[in-house]
């Protein structure tokens, strides 16, 4: 009499353990009835008809991917390695259930071919300085592909770029060779300047006698200050103009006859 009542005790304990099911709030249960979509239901407490019902579970919260190393051949026929890391999530259950068989393996196939097509259209300055253009691009492939699945591809970072030793020593020299450039350019530009205030200084001493002058004082000066066993000084131009006009004079005289000049500046 005993086992009589208690074998349906434990169908019954049995029946309600395998019928009830308790979700997590970052979960969904996608149910089947007879095989047909049913309802998408969670968080908390779903009673579901063994037998009859079928639930599958669908995580929402952000899944984290390692996309593998990708061989990818730049534009610039450069062959380098690269991988990066993939962020989404589920949005649709139903999409993810349905609409494909395995919605992670499937994102995971779609990442890969996604990066080698879209990096296989740069060169490889353009991987290397433009990573952000290049993950917003491969971000926007991919979750418009992911989409018809209820995927949300939240972001897409390339994490890296890696070349050959002899890839590596060419670039090495392509920047030194742009440095050496740059500081040429420099140079350059600086002796243009300084030019320019040259020709400045020279027209203003041109203009004004005194500005000459004032420059001799503080040449003088400048010596002055240093101990320097030997000493210049600085002809003034008038001087030479006056020698000049001297070595001019003898000529002068013998066309006017012996008779020195009216203005008086040579005899």
């Amino acid at each position: 009499m005993l086992i009589s009542y208690l074998v349906p005790v434990v169908l019954v304990v049995m029946l309600l353990a395998a019928s009830i099911r308790i979700l997590p709030e970052y979960k969904r249960g996608v149910v089947f009835f007879l095989g047909r979509f049913q309802s998408v239901k969670g968080p908390g407490l779903i009673i579901i008809i063994p037998g009859i019902q079928k639930m599958e579970v669908v995580d929402l919260r952000v899944v984290t991917m390692d996309v593998p190393e990708q061989d990818v051949i730049s534009r610039d026929n450069v062959t380098v390695k690269v991988n990066a890391v993939l962020y989404f999530r589920v949005v649709d259950p139903e999409k993810a259930i349905i609409q494909v068989e395995n919605f992670t393996q499937a994102t995971s196939q779609l990442a890969q071919t996604t990066l080698r097509s879209v990096l296989g259209k740069h060169d490889l300055d353009e991987m290397l300085s433009e990573r952000d253009k290049l993950n917003d691009d491969i971000q926007e492939i991919i979750d418009s592909s992911a989409e018809n699945w209820g995927i949300k591809v939240a972001n897409v970072e390339i994490k890296h770029v890696d070349l050959d030793e002899s890839m590596i020593r060419a670039i090495a020299r392509q920047a030194e060779a742009e440095r050496e450039r740059r500081a040429k350019v420099i140079h350059a530009e600086g002796e243009l300047q300084a030019s320019r205030k040259l020709v400045e200084a020279a027209n203003v001493m041109a203009e004004n006698s005194a500005a000459l002058q004032l420059r001799y004082l503080q040449t003088m000066s400048d010596m002055s200050n240093k101990n320097a066993s030997t000493i210049v000084f600085p002809l003034p131009m008038d001087i030479m103009e006056a020698f000049r006009h001297l070595k001019a004079s003898p000529a002068a005289q013998a066309r006017t006859g012996g008779q020195a000049p009216e203005d008086g500046s040579a005899s």
